[in-house]
């Protein structure tokens, strides 16, 4: 851990900010971090963060399909974002989470796709946290938080993603138990990529209803009502469930229940995805 807060210690010293218009979003954005230096930190950080999640699924046709499904919505992505080198790692965690680092690092556990039932809900899932990548919520981060130092920062941003379990955990020890303080997501980031991850999810060929499914069972997996939004940067389940709903129901998607060009693919997660998980020893964490 200390090797990679150097390391982003020296980035940050060497930031070159620039007022521009996000090409994902189409709003204006402080941009703090170049694209090589966002490169730079998701992958530093990447090794020991999945270390801290109990390394990847010991499967590699498991972590090929989440490879697959990630990928198939890249080229959706604009301007740059599709020659960024992404990389989606399974985790092999106990803990329902889903986050995202700079540079095009999208990460997914174990526990949360077990709950899944449809291809479309992982696509959701994936599709969310490409959305952070693309609208590059780290530089709308940095740029509100004037010299915190950017590996407390990106710890914070992936204690910020937190799903349901671990957040406050996360937040305060790190995935490694170094203590730093959390820099986290606000509610409109997650509402914005909840957006963008619709977007891109249908583009490739999936029902957006995928992504208002994960909310449900986001909340089935928070246990009701009574639980205070995670650290103040999560909408609760039920508000995002509210707004996706809406948008639903918008010209742009209204239609796509129907349309037999998108799928959510049951059959093929359960012979691809799920028997092959439950043939696996539980995760160790």
């Amino acid at each position: 851990m200390r090797r990679v807060l150097l390391g982003f210690g020296l980035i940050l010293l060497s930031l070159n900010a620039a007022c521009v218009t996000n090409p994902a979003t189409g709003r204006s954005q402080f941009n703090a971090l170049s694209t090589e230096q966002e490169i730079a930190i998701g992958t530093q950080a990447m090794p020991e963060l999945i270390e801290g999640y109990g390394g990847v699924v010991p499967d590699p046709a498991l972590r090929d399909y989440v490879t697959r499904i990630g990928m198939s919505m890249v080229p959706s992505t604009e301007a740059h974002f599709p020659e960024l080198p992404w990389e989606f790692t399974f985790l092999n965690s106990s803990v329902i989470n889903a986050f995202a680092l700079p540079g095009g690092k999208v990460f997914v556990s174990r526990a949360l796709v077990e709950r899944m039932t449809s291809e479309a809900q992982l696509a959701g899932v994936l599709g969310h946290e490409i959305g952070h990548v693309t609208a590059q919520h780290v530089d709308d981060k940095l740029a509100r938080q004037t010299g915190l130092e950017i590996g407390a920062a990106v710890i914070g941003v992936i204690a910020g993603q937190s799903q349901v379990q671990g957040a406050v955990e996360l937040a305060n020890l790190a995935v490694t138990g170094a203590g730093v303080y959390a820099l986290k997501f606000d509610r409109n980031q997650e509402s914005e990529s909840d957006s963008l991850g619709m977007r891109y999810m249908t583009k490739a060929g999936y029902k957006p209803r995928g992504m208002l499914e994960v909310m449900e069972i986001l909340k089935a997996a928070g246990g009701g009502g009574g639980q205070p939004e995670w650290m103040s940067t999560h909408p609760l389940p039920t508000t995002r469930i509210d707004r996706i709903s809406n948008e639903l129901k918008k010209k742009k998607y209204r239609e796509t229940d129907s349309d037999p060009t998108l799928g959510t693919f049951e059959d093929r997660f359960e012979r691809e995805c799920l028997s092959r998980l439950r043939t696996l020893p539980p995760p160790a964490k």
